[in-house]
């Protein structure tokens, strides 16, 4: 196994070079000519205060977090990556934490190796939006580009929004860090950058979906053809509980704009109901690869 820089500075401060096992969770979907899978970056770990709102009602609250065994108190949560291979290209949807955010995530390259890949081998970095477990991976410890040979792509709200200078001074304070670190690093991917818009077809077989209000210009994807189609939903579906169970409950602590993100969350659960995609998760379980069933007034997701 090739020994990085920064493996190497992981390590070296033992005094003996060893290298952890990642924590790695990889599924995937046959589309026939090609594939998804996904590759884990991690998990975050955040106070229940930003996963629950204080205006959801606290007896239907109650009642998910029992159905699936979680604290009120703290949320951890898988960081999957979406990988597509169609034997000419592999597109990675968006880069990760990388090693300046929060601990337990930054694995995505120890992931790739333990599949015998490399950064040098992604060709495309497809970004859903530019929140720090989403984008702040294109640098590594260096400020080098982690992934040298990626065409890099954006949606053109997302990237205006966050490449604007006055956005540090709109953002709330708890996202002032989250706006000057994603303007870092889209500056650093100012020369290489593709900007698109909703429904464009950004790569063959891959075309935006517009899915905003957990950032302002957040976009999923339609992967593939109609009669194998996999949606790759980023964070508009952040969580596999209270996302799916009760999609109308606004988020204050997760999304930038609570009540556009969860009209996008009904839309998008039931196109995908009624088109029986497959979808591919951030943060959902198990790899995040699954598909949705309609219960009642509610949704659940499903492994698959």
């Amino acid at each position: 196994m090739t020994i990085t820089r920064r493996k190497f500075i992981k390590t070296s401060t033992t005094g003996a070079l060893t290298v952890a096992i990642p924590s790695l969770s990889w599924s995937q979907i046959d589309l026939g000519s090609a594939s998804i899978s996904t590759i884990s970056d991690g998990t975050i770990t955040l106070p229940g205060s930003l996963s629950f709102d204080s205006s959801m009602p606290s007896d239907e609250l109650d009642v998910i977090l029992n159905d699936f065994e979680l604290s009120k108190d703290e949320l951890t949560r898988e960081c999957n990556l979406t990988l597509y291979d169609d034997g000419s290209k592999k597109v990675l949807f968006d880069a990760g934490a990388g090693v300046d955010f929060l601990t337990g995530m930054g694995n995505l390259v120890e992931s790739l190796e333990a599949i015998d890949l490399s950064t040098d081998d992604i060709t495309d970095v497809v970004f859903t939006h530019a929140h720090p477990d989403h984008i702040w991976g294109v640098l590594d410890d260096f400020d080098d580009l982690t992934f040298q040979n990626a065409n890099y792509h954006i949606g053109r709200t997302e990237w205006e929004y966050w490449f604007d200078s006055e956005t540090v001074n709109k953002v709330r304070e708890d996202r002032v860090a989250m706006a000057v670190g994603a303007k870092r690093r889209l500056e650093a991917l100012e020369e290489n950058i593709n900007l698109f818009d909703g429904n464009d077809e950004i790569i063959e077989g891959i075309r935006a979906l517009p899915t905003p209000g957990h950032s302002p210009g957040h976009m999923s994807f339609e992967v593939g053809k109609s009669s194998q189609k996999v949606i790759v939903i980023g964070d508009a579906l952040n969580n596999h509980h209270v996302a799916f169970r009760k999609p109308e409950w606004i988020s204050e602590g997760l999304d930038q704009d609570p009540k556009l993100a969860a009209d996008t969350r009904k839309k998008l659960l039931d196109k995908i109901v009624s088109e029986k995609s497959k979808v591919v998760g951030f943060h959902l379980p198990n790899g995040g690869i699954g598909h949705v069933e309609k219960t009642g007034k509610g949704y659940n997701f499903v492994n698959s």
